[in-house]
């Protein structure tokens, strides 16, 4: 349903904000045309780039650029679109904007009522709301658009251009069609219940269902793998004082940000950095070394180590980092148990854990066999990081081969959760079916509430809350 503000004409500066060559300035609604003739001096030719003076309101001109007319339904936002091409400065850019603004108010000499009324700012991402309202994208889409311009690597934005030429949706399209003819056959048989069992089984409903459940694990999997290439994870570097934790963030990034040294506790505060392993982000924190707060140095450590479990509760992975060459060390094996410990506690809520066992180039102790999810390195050397990134990919649930192929599209952590509550309601529905005494009705409303959890994603059952967040998170202008 379309809101009184989405009636009114909206402008906007459609660049980053800040000097550039090129600057744009959008206006999107209906009739805009005595508007285009106010700011431009002349109509334009649909669809054609045209230099000419942008005028202020004595004619003088405010800048010379190309103006172009894209008249409705065959536009970005499906209304009437004009886009302003300036040089991009922020002054002519807030001079052209606030010209637009302008002439919307004047009168028009053939009509005379104001050229373009009720034209104002446009709010973050409403041009791309009017098109999702406008059914030029479905909100899969949509959200792909803005996906594409966070994209952080190559991979990521790749998936994006696949979501946002709806690869995604029409996945989801596919498996909302076979839901629909499964439900259009059992509510038939709703109404002839002496009949209904032998129908089913005639129709092979069991084979229909297991195919759409099938059709919805594969979406499901490469939506989790896009929202890997999207989102990333955050993996935490942590464990006691001096085990190299700085040492194997600075060989992960190859560039020198945190500080090293002999002396233990030199980190206080956490150091992070982005890095990409075939295309998916993973966010590297490096934190305070962990020991009791009673043996800390000063008020500072504390404080540091208090952040250091605080990211590690924040985060989706931990690197546990153990110095071999201080194994048997009196203390050191009990201070790292007590950590062990402490972790395994926060790994019931999900929290993966890895062991790495660290100076391997200078260590005379081997690594401990028993340890599960372990593997030994030397961050000052370099020796086994690319063991180490393979299994820093595994924990993010990353696909070996998922990079190679060209299934995978961008997806959002709320895609992920409607198509878990699709997969949960087809096994609720699979269950009624295979019963001694079929539930048909309550078989139906499974299948109804999957396909509307399908529906939400391409945004055909969306509260307005919902697109509020989604469109308020874009840029202005977008």
């Amino acid at each position: 349903m379309l809101l009184p503000r989405h009636q009114d004409p909206i402008v906007a500066v459609a660049t980053a904000p800040g000097r550039g060559a090129i600057g744009i300035v959008r206006v999107s609604g209906r009739d805009i045309e005595p508007l285009i003739e106010a700011v431009c001096g002349q109509r334009l030719a649909p669809r054609h780039a045209t230099h000419l003076a942008f005028r202020d309101a004595h004619g003088v001109a405010i800048d010379h650029g190309l103006a172009l007319h894209f008249p409705a339904p065959h536009s970005y936002t499906g209304e009437s679109v004009l886009e302003l091409q300036a040089h991009g400065g922020p002054v002519v850019l807030q001079l052209l904007l606030a010209r637009c603004l302008e002439a919307a108010q004047e009168t028009d000499a053939r009509s005379g009522a104001a050229r373009l009324p009720g034209l104002r700012l446009a709010a973050p991402g409403e041009f791309t709301e009017r098109a999702f309202l406008n059914d030029k994208l479905d909100l899969a889409q949509a959200e792909a658009v803005m996906d594409l311009i966070d994209a952080s690597t190559e991979a990521a934005a790749r998936s994006a251009g696949r979501s946002l030429g709806g690869a995604f949706s029409r996945e989801i399209g596919r498996v909302a069609e076979a839901l629909v003819r499964l439900r259009t056959l059992v509510e038939a048989t709703l109404d002839f219940p002496e009949e209904e069992i032998d129908f089913l089984e005639r129709a092979d409903a069991r084979g229909q269902l297991a195919a759409i459940e099938a059709d919805v694990h594969g979406v499901l999997d490469r939506a989790r793998q896009g929202a890997l290439l999207r989102e990333g994870i955050t993996v935490v570097l942590a464990g006691q004082p001096n085990t190299g934790k700085s040492s194997l963030l600075n060989a992960l990034v190859g560039a020198e940000l945190a500080i090293v040294t002999p002396i233990p506790g030199t980190t206080r505060d956490k150091v992070s950095e982005t890095i990409q392993i075939e295309g998916v982000p993973l966010h590297v924190i490096d934190t305070a070394g962990l020991r009791d707060e009673a043996a800390a140095t000063d008020e500072v450590e504390v404080i540091g180590i208090a952040r250091s479990w605080g990211e590690i509760e924040r985060a989706d992975a931990v690197v546990f980092l153990h110095d071999l060459t201080r194994i048997g060390e009196p203390g050191y094996d009990a201070a790292d148990a007590c950590i062990a410990e402490r972790l395994r506690a926060l790994g019931r809520h999900a929290l993966r854990i890895l062991h790495v066992y660290n100076k391997i180039d200078v260590a005379a102790a081997a690594a401990p066999s028993d340890v599960p999810d372990s593997l030994t390195l030397s961050a000052a050397r370099g020796d086994g990081l690319d063991a180490l990134r393979r299994r820093l990919l595994d924990l993010a649930g990353w696909h070996a081969d998922a990079s190679a192929t060209e299934g995978v599209y961008i997806a959002r952590a709320r895609h992920v959760q409607a198509l878990q509550r699709t997969r949960e309601h087809l096994q609720h529905a699979r269950g009624h079916l295979a019963s001694a005494d079929p539930a048909l009705d309550l078989f139906a409303e499974e299948l109804r509430l999957a396909h509307d959890a399908l529906g939400e994603i391409v945004g055909r059952f969306t509260p307005d809350a919902l697109l509020g967040e989604i469109f308020g998170r874009f840029c202005i202008g977008k």
